[in-house]
């Protein structure tokens, strides 16, 4: 019985110091106390703050040169999390939905490009500027991010070696940009924003 009590204020202890938050003192725990109410205490939340990704998992190279970072609206967030449903949809892991906002970042500011006249980049649109000429697909369907961000993805697993290389090497392979280099600034930016919505 004592060791069935103490593994439950062990249990509640660990769930109230991951988060930093103290539910109350642990010495003092009666016994007859629902463990169950004190986790409820304990506030959830902070197990998801304590299973966000390892930052050497989203960023096993670290970053490369100087990096941006911009400002996003209820609509580019939206769009981080259709990146990061389809890449776990795919059975990918943190690091390809990093390359892949990474590379939204740069291509569109993970902003759901149509067909933009004089100003299109050719006939690119989309989150990825995936063009229906090189074959990415309808425009109907590179402009759908959970379709944008799969046919990315496909791309990306037939990169030999991926997961170990840094992210605009990895986003270059896949999108033969004139700029290989651009995709480098907005890794960490990627990497936070996986991080943090990953497990929401």
């Amino acid at each position: 019985m004592n060791t069935i009590i103490r593994k439950s204020m062990l249990s509640v202890a660990g769930l109230a110091f991951a988060g930093g938050v103290f539910a109350g003192p642990i010495a003092g725990h009666n016994a007859g106390h629902n463990a169950a109410d004190a986790a409820v205490d304990a506030k959830p939340v902070a197990v998801v703050q304590a299973d966000k990704p390892d930052t050497a998992k989203l960023i096993p190279h670290g970053t490369q040169g100087a990096q941006s970072r911009i400002a996003l609206n209820d609509e580019q967030t939206a769009n981080v999390k259709a990146i990061i449903a389809a890449t776990k949809k795919a059975g990918m892991p943190e690091r390809a939905a990093v390359i892949s906002i990474g590379t939204s970042l740069q291509e569109s500011k993970l902003e759901n490009l149509g067909h933009l006249g004089d100003r299109n980049d050719h006939d690119s649109q989309g989150l990825f500027q995936q063009r229906p000429s090189s074959g990415w697909g309808t425009p109907e369907q590179i402009t759908d991010p959970d379709y944008s961000t799969t046919a990315f993805l496909k791309g990306l697993k037939q990169v030999d070696g991926w997961q170990d290389m840094p992210l605009t090497v990895a986003a270059q392979t896949v999108q033969v940009s004139a700029y290989p280099d651009a995709y480098a600034q907005w890794e960490q930016q990627a990497a936070d924003l996986v991080a943090q919505y990953w497990n929401s």
